[in-house]
């Protein structure tokens, strides 16, 4: 079974599609890979809490999703790959690229700026 750690940017598109409900590029992609296993980090988690209206239904919509904590390793990788980089990616999308290779998982989300670098390892869910 493939890994996926959601990016806010699919997180927001889904909850939009189920609050207006209608099935569109989220919900299409989700179809897609019935088995697929889905994950957030602190970082989708914070950025998606943050624009909510409903903070307790959005944190109830977030717990159905698994969870990957950040710790020490993802640091070091985060200070590498921001240290190294001509093209620095901005904090929270540094993290999560971290996070997604320690855990050997795919980014979904529409980000191609911040993610398309990754290759095979970031989905944009709405292409």
């Amino acid at each position: 079974m493939k890994r996926y750690l959601l990016d806010s940017s699919f997180v927001i598109d889904l909850f939009n599609e189920v609050a207006d409900g209608r099935q569109g590029p989220a919900h299409r992609w989700l179809r897609a890979r019935p088995r697929a296993e889905l994950w957030i980090s602190p970082v989708t988690f914070a950025e998606v809490l943050e624009g909510a209206e409903d903070v307790e239904a959005v944190r109830a919509a977030l717990a159905r999703f698994r969870w990957q904590g950040i710790g020490r390793a993802h640091a070091e990788r985060v200070a590498l790959a921001q240290s190294r980089s001509a093209r620095r990616r901005g904090e929270n999308d540094a993290w999560q690229v971290a996070v997604a290779e320690a855990m050997e998982a795919v980014v979904v989300g529409h980000d191609p700026a911040a993610f398309a670098r990754l290759g095979p390892g970031y989905a944009d869910h709405r292409d």
